[in-house]
Order: C-alpha cells, then sequence, then structure tokens
C-alpha cells in the first residue's frame, strides 16, 4: 500500500518540546518582556520559527530570530530525548523495504544536526527542511517535494505527525496521514483535522504498514 513513511521532526521522532519552549520564553522575555504561557507556545508548534516570532512584534522579528537561534542551538543537545522506539521502528521500516524521510519546517542544519545526534541521519532516503521550499506547512509543497525526489505519488506516502499543521499538508498533498496520541497539542481539537490513522506510539506503525 505505501512505498514510503514520512515524519516531520519535532514532537515527532525527537522530543524538542521543552527546547522550543524554553527558546521561546527566553526569546520574548529578553526582546518584549514578556512571560509566555506554555500553551500560547504550543498552539504554534510546527509553524517556521519567523512566521511565529512575526506574531509578537514584526519589527523585532529578525533580532528576535538571532536570540531564539543563539540559546536554541547553545540548549540543543542537553534538552532533546529520542522518542520512544524510534530508531527500532525506522529501522525495521527501512527491512521492509519502504523509503523514510522526514518533512520539517524547521532549519535543515538543526534538523540534521539532531538526527545524526541520535543516528538517525543515515537512515534518512530524503530530509526538506525550511530551505527547500518557498512555502511551508500546512501547504502541500514541502511533501511534494519529498516524492518527487523520492519519484514515487503522494498517494504511496504516509505522512507521520503531533499537530494540525501535518495532517492538512499529507490531506493537501493527496498522502494519507498519521496522528502520534502523544502530541503537546490538544489532542481533540488535531483529531478534529481527521487523520487517517491515530497511534499512541511509533511501533504501531508497523501494523499499519
Amino acid at each position: 500500500m505505501f512505498k514510503a513513511v514520512l515524519f516531520d521532526l519535532d514532537g515527532t521522532l525527537i522530543d524538542t518540546n521543552q527546547l522550543i519552549i524554553s527558546s521561546y520564553k527566553h526569546t520574548i522575555k529578553k526582546h518584549l518582556n514578556r512571560d509566555l504561557d506554555e500553551k500560547e507556545i504550543v498552539r504554534y508548534f510546527g509553524e517556521p520559527l519567523r512566521i511565529t516570532l512575526e506574531r509578537y512584534d514584526k519589527e523585532k522579528v529578525e533580532e528576535m530570530y538571532k536570540t531564539y537561534v543563539k540559546y536554541n542551538e547553545e540548549k540543543h543537545d542537553s534538552m532533546i530525548k529520542l522518542m520512544d522506539n524510534a530508531k527500532e521502528t525506522l529501522e525495521e521500516l527501512k527491512n521492509r523495504g519502504l523509503k523514510i524521510g522526514v518533512v520539517t519546517s524547521k532549519r535543515k542544519r538543526m534538523a540534521e544536526r539532531g538526527l545524526k545526534y541520535f543516528n538517525l541521519f543515515e537512515l534518512m532516503d530524503v530530509i526538506i527542511a525550511m530551505e527547500d521550499t518557498e512555502v511551508h506547512k500546512p501547504n502541500p509543497q514541502p511533501l511534494l517535494e519529498a516524492c518527487k525526489r523520492l519519484n514515487i505519488s503522494p498517494s504511496e506516502v504516509l505522512y507521520v505527525g503531533d499537530s494540525h499543521y501535518d495532517i492538512q499538508c499529507g490531506k493537501n498533498a493527496g498522502s494519507k496521514t498519521c496522528l502520534v496520541k502523544y502530541t503537546m497539542l490538544n489532542l481533540d481539537e488535531v483529531l478534529s483535522y481527521c487523520p487517517d490513522f491515530v497511534i499512541d506510539g511509533l511501533r504501531d506503525l508497523l501494523e499499519i504498514i
């Protein structure tokens, strides 16, 4: 049924949730002297960084961007964790002959850094990051670009993510979608976007495939 399983990165394969929350809190406090609520930050998970920062102050977005990036890169390795069974699941999918890859709104350098940190990079057949497309999730272009590079049809792809942006991106591309229930977003809200599959953990993908 599927020739490829493609994944969102943050919050799906790698737990970067606390790193992202901490980076936003630090940035907004420094530049706007505001204390952000965690729920407010989580609501924008999955958006490209600049778009989220523009929500707070369009005039200061570049200086906020630099602050966020500096803090995030300094804290990165000490604050990220691999999601349960991520590597084992990816290896089994590869053993079954499927292509695997990442489609993320994250900057490519940091996406690759996280994948390399957990020895996942060499498993990837394709990595689509922020710089690879002009528009981003929920627009289908990132997922379509991944399909183009893999030379497969979007209908042959299962796209796995933790946010409504991922579900919308997959549906807009014509792919099947899968939501991980360990999302930090409001689960009922994300479920309202009607993913094709819902899993408790990544190993559940092996039953779908």
